[in-house]
């Protein structure tokens, strides 16, 4: 039983064989799948998604680099769309300092806009942090983001910056680069944190673990990360498969 909480099956490069990937992953024993939506076609396809496919879910926000294109129209279809009962989650949102299409003030006041949303409407957020963690912490702070708590997606931070997110109510996830063996950073933060805190992605179709990196990724490859961090804690596949499950189930309100 395995949860991959963060795949992009509404990216295009699924466009000819979603279903294909859909099915290998099923074969592979991944019993839910969440798409995360990021701006208006990708939000729509994620929803399609989780109409079609009684075990995938979607999560709808706006990605920090197009924060510059968000209007209060699509805060609104966003807000609209939290209703949906495939929806179990805001985002990806937050703040990406890597690329430069949108200013630095534009991230932030998108990515508190959607923080306030998710306390609105109940529901957790899923983030997106590239060399921007002290401002995302701060942000998390000063709006109470604990309150609804999420995901630190495909985390990458130290061992303090993890639990500095757990104190605030968010789970750590691990992808793709924590099978990398020059990773070092990922392998020691995620043998350290309990399993209780932990959630397993892929963020198909990118990040693809050991052995296939380099290729597309996709929802079937999450038993590698999961295969990676049991081998860390010295522990069972079938233990961390079953409770990363459990945990993202707990967070996004899922009981079948």
């Amino acid at each position: 039983m395995l949860f991959d909480t963060h795949a992009h099956l509404n990216a295009m490069q699924y466009s000819e064989d979603v279903e294909e990937v859909i099915q290998r992953a099923q074969h592979e024993g991944v019993s839910y799948i969440v798409v995360v939506g990021f701006d208006r076609p990708t939000i729509a396809r994620a929803i399609d998604l989780a109409e079609q496919h009684d075990f995938i879910y979607a999560a709808v926000g706006w990605h920090p680099v197009d924060a510059i294109d968000m209007t209060d129209e699509d805060l609104h279809m966003i807000e609209q769309l939290a209703a949906h009962p495939k929806v179990v989650a805001l985002g990806e949102m937050g703040l990406d300092y890597y690329w430069d299409k949108s200013p630095k003030d534009v991230q932030k006041e998108v990515f508190r806009k959607q923080i306030a949303l998710a306390k609105k409407v109940k529901l957790p957020i899923i983030i997106h942090n590239r060399e921007a963690t002290a401002d995302i912490l701060t942000i998390l702070q000063e709006e109470n983001a604990q309150e609804v708590g999420g995901i630190m997606h495909c985390f990458t931070g130290s061992f303090e910056v993890a639990k500095q997110c757990i104190e605030m109510n968010f789970y750590i996830s691990f992808g793709g680069p924590v099978t990398f063996k020059n990773a070092k950073k990922p392998k020691e933060v995620a043998k350290e944190i309990p399993l209780e805190h932990l959630l397993i992605e892929t963020d198909c179709p990118y990040l693809t673990p050991h052995p296939f990196r380099g290729k597309r990724n996709e929802p079937s490859y999450v038993k590698y990360v999961a295969e990676a961090i049991a081998e860390l804690k010295g522990i069972s596949f079938e233990e961390v498969a079953w409770k990363t499950c459990e945990n993202a189930k707990k967070l996004f309100g899922i009981n079948r």
